[in-house]
């Protein structure tokens, strides 16, 4: 098996390649070596090609085959090795987002806080309904999980945007 999948494509060694380039130039090969041409095909690079394209069809692996090359020592072209290392914000101290819970109170006021209380006046009922209905069983804490779940989520819409944007 080729260790470079992107050379076995004839693809550049690139993790941003999109899901149709990967596609097209397995089609391409494909179409040029199966074994059921006329002719034979090329059964050693069609296999080839066919591996390639199963390591490089989705983005997450196209990244992680290109991680594996650059490990082997080959030179990484990537735009963000030219950055310098004091140009990159600073990381953000693991009690940040706690201030911003801080502002929670003041966007629920800005917002809309009738809208906010209905959802949570249905989530807390829906609840209770499912703690009684089904009380004891294994799906009653999942229930009221996803019930929680979906008033975080759809709660969010009744918010103020938060004071930096």
């Amino acid at each position: 098996m080729n260790p470079d999948p992107f050379d076995a494509l004839g693809l550049p060694a690139r993790p941003d390649l999109s899901d149709e380039q990967v596609r097209s130039a397995w089609r391409a090969i494909a179409a040029a070596t199966h074994p059921d041409r006329p002719d034979g095909g090329d059964l050693a690079r069609y296999t080839a090609a066919s591996a390639a394209y199963a390591q490089l069809r989705t983005p997450w692996a196209r990244s992680e085959a290109y991680a594996d090359l650059t490990e082997d020592g080959e030179p990484d072209t990537s735009p963000l090795l030219a950055v310098p290392a004091d140009a990159w914000p600073p990381p953000v101290p693991p009690w940040q987002p706690l201030l911003n819970l801080a502002w929670v109170p003041a966007r629920i006021r800005r917002g809309r806080p009738l809208r906010l209380l209905i959802r949570a006046t249905v989530a807390a009922a829906l609840s209770l309904v499912v703690l009684h209905l089904i009380p004891g069983t294994a799906a009653a804490p999942a229930d009221v999980g996803g019930l929680i779940w979906w008033f975080v989520l759809t709660g969010r819409k009744d918010l103020a945007p938060p004071p930096e944007r």
